[in-house]
């Protein structure tokens, strides 16, 4: 007997196969690739409320039958999952949206199932239209045996009265044609059909969605430094000093102040004007060189005043509708009582004297990073912690954070995730210029918005390209844009070349491509361009490192320009979101234009840029809304209108005419 033999033998005498390993065979439907996701479901998409949630999934089934499938969402400490049906959008890719309803924790996940009754239904219209009208009756018996299986699987409480009236109308004896027009009813058969058989109804994985709070997507910020709010030129202003500058802040329509540290400064290595080394005299330093005597991270400098004082700023600007966002560098100076207390949390060097921070040929000698790789980490985390919560209790639910790329991931994950424990309603600002997918993770790891590459896209081509990448999925799902045109640290080529109008182009483009944008204050106000030397971004006589005077200048401040934009931004709800906007097509380069748009098609917003501050630029424009053969608009600056008819539009903006802006900001006159 050889080994096959032998092997039969042994089979026909083993137990039978306990049989498959599935919980339930009989599930035919597989869900796959749904979006949005983050990292597999890792972390959550990001949402406001009142935004939409687009989901997409491919749901498969063998055979072909038809399916049923529906969106399911429901909010945290909420027991109910509203439901949506997603629609075939052909090669088994499914769609579904849902306007999302509050803050908080949102879940999604998809449910799906073969409809028996669609199938018996889809039958039975083949048949009539085949005029197969020997099998109707058998057909309609059939049919009547699956909606009672369907109607006795209803929850309590289930409106299933119509459908019970429905099928007692076909299924009793009558006019057969009648009854089978009846049978065929779609909308009748779909209430049916959402009584499945659980056991074969196929569940996805659940995500999860962190809806924030509207200033996590929206908002005009205006960053200014306290210290040069006083009234007299060189002397240090106060808080009570800035409190006085707020109501001219409000006036222009922003709708946060951004300060930067505002705490005790260290004397050791501190930086003098245009970042002069080791300063002697009576110079103000460095705001980034957090800590002295008088204290770190929780103390406010007395140059500036006190708590009370900062308690009155804080009431002065929620008066004006104002919302007031505090600077998170987490670094210290070498005066900070950290460094005494605390010596484990900084990295040392063989001679024993600590690493000062450096971006060569950049050296910051007045400042000192957290080693967070400290066998103390845990202290320093909770140290941390303790930091910004002790803000939080005073009223700032809005931080800026220095530099988050250079610090762990794992901390900034804790960390905003125990500060939102406190106060769900704490949103955070990525100051990270860095490479793009580390940009993104901060996303990913709760970082409610970002600084971004805005500032060095100046063409068309790179602007078209770079806010298409930021408002497309998979980006748009975790990263939320805030366009900044300068800073403290950045000064453009474009700006310092350019003159007011490139100011002004700059502007319209930050404050129209994105939901947020801001601006370094009275620098961009005045239109500050002067550099620290050719080729470099750095402002001469920096207010870094030295206090300014703002000379008020009517004829040549934006501050006009600026109030009649934020005022556009606030009355049309379509700049408020990022995920409409579209670029348009125009025969010249130098000119961009973008449109978003809102609840409905009809309301959009058209802005049209010339993108060369020296030369008058013309060119022709497509843009043909849909459903619109003619119509008539306005330009939002200056009240002009305009008929529009179908077919390509002659734009020409001129930037050398001081009477003109080198803009359009569009809209259709209802």
């Amino acid at each position: 007997m050889d080994d096959r033999e032998t092997l039969s033998q042994k089979d026909m005498t083993s137990p039978p196969s306990p049989g498959p390993s599935v919980a339930e065979g009989r599930r035919r439907v597989r869900i796959e690739r749904i979006f949005p996701s983050v990292d597999g479901g890792r972390y959550p998409v990001k949402r406001i409320p009142g935004e939409p949630l687009e989901v997409e999934a491919d749901v498969l089934a063998d055979g072909h039958e038809p399916l049923r499938v529906l969106l399911e969402v429901s909010y945290e400490g909420e027991a109910v999952w509203e439901t949506q049906t997603m629609v075939p959008e052909g090669n088994d890719l499914w769609t579904g949206r849902f306007l999302i309803r509050r803050e908080g924790v949102a879940s999604f996940r998809i449910r799906a199932w073969i409809s028996e009754v669609a199938h018996w239904q889809d039958g039975l219209f083949k048949k009539v239209r085949a005029g197969q009208r020997e099998d109707f009756e058998s057909w309609l018996l059939e049919g009547a045996e699956i909606i009672r299986i369907h109607l006795a699987r209803a929850p309590r409480g289930a409106r299933t009265s119509d459908l019970i009236q429905w099928l007692s109308l076909w299924e009793k004896e009558g006019d057969l044609d009648q009854r089978v027009a009846l049978a065929l009813d779609k909308g009748r058969g779909e209430e049916a059909s959402a009584f499945p058989d659980p056991r074969f109804v196929t569940l996805s994985e659940t995500f999860r969605v962190h809806v924030e709070r509207e200033r996590a997507l929206r908002g005009a910020w205006y960053e200014f430094f306290p210290r040069s709010s006083g009234t007299v030129p060189g002397l240090h202003g106060t808080l009570t000093d800035a409190a006085r500058r707020l109501p001219a802040i409000a006036a222009m329509g922003f709708d946060v102040v951004y300060l930067p540290p505002i705490h005790p400064i260290g004397h050791a290595f501190r930086k003098g004007p245009n970042n002069t080394p080791a300063a002697t005299g009576d110079v103000p330093g460095s705001p980034w060189a957090i800590g002295s005597e008088e204290g770190g991270h929780t103390a406010i400098d007395s140059r500036l005043g006190t708590m009370a004082d900062f308690r009155d700023f804080l009431r002065t600007a929620e008066a004006l509708k104002l919302e007031v966002a505090l600077d998170l560098a987490f670094q210290c100076s070498p005066d900070h009582p950290y460094v005494r207390d605390h010596p484990q949390w900084f990295r040392r060097r063989p001679d024993g004297s600590i690493h000062y921070a450096e971006n060569p040929p950049k050296k910051y000698q007045d400042i000192y990073p957290f080693d967070f790789l400290s066998e103390d980490w845990e202290g320093l985390w909770q140290e941390l912690r303790r930091v910004v919560l002790f803000w939080v209790e005073n009223g700032i639910r809005l931080f800026r954070v220095d530099n988050p790329h250079t610090k762990p991931f794992p901390f900034w994950e804790w960390l905003m995730k125990e500060v939102r424990a406190v106060d769900p309603g704490v949103v955070f600002l990525a100051e990270a210029f860095t490479r793009p997918k580390v940009m993104y993770h901060l996303g990913h790891i709760g970082f409610s918005q970002s600084y971004t590459y805005f500032t060095w896209r100046n063409t068309r081509r790179e602007i078209e390209e770079y806010l298409t990448e930021l408002v497309t999925p998979p980006v748009r799902d975790v990263f939320r844009p805030n366009l900044w045109p300068n800073t403290p640290d950045i000064l453009h080529e474009y700006l310092q070349t350019g003159g007011r109008p490139a100011f002004l182009v700059r502007l319209v483009l930050a404050a129209t491509l994105s939901a947020s944008y801001g601006i370094y204050g009275p620098a961009f106000e005045w239109c500050e361009n002067r550099p620290l030397r050719p080729g470099s971004e750095e402002y001469l006589d920096s207010e870094k490192y030295e206090i300014r005077h703002w000379r008020p200048d009517p004829e040549h401040s934006l501050a006009p320009v600026i109030t009649r934009i934020n005022r556009i931004r606030r009355e049309n709800g379509a700049l408020g979101w990022n995920h409409t906007l579209r670029f348009h097509p125009v025969d010249n380069d130098r000119l961009i234009a973008y449109s978003k748009t809102g609840e409905i098609p009809e309301d959009w917003i058209l802005v049209v840029v010339n993108l060369d501050p020296r030369s008058p630029q013309e060119g022709w424009l497509t843009f043909d809304p849909p459903g619109e053969p003619a119509f008539e608009v306005r330009d939002l600056m200056d009240e002009a209108r305009y008929a529009w008819t179908p077919g390509p539009r002659f734009i020409r903006l001129d930037p050398t005419d001081p009477s003109r802006l080198p803009f359009h900001i569009f809209q259709r006159v209802p």
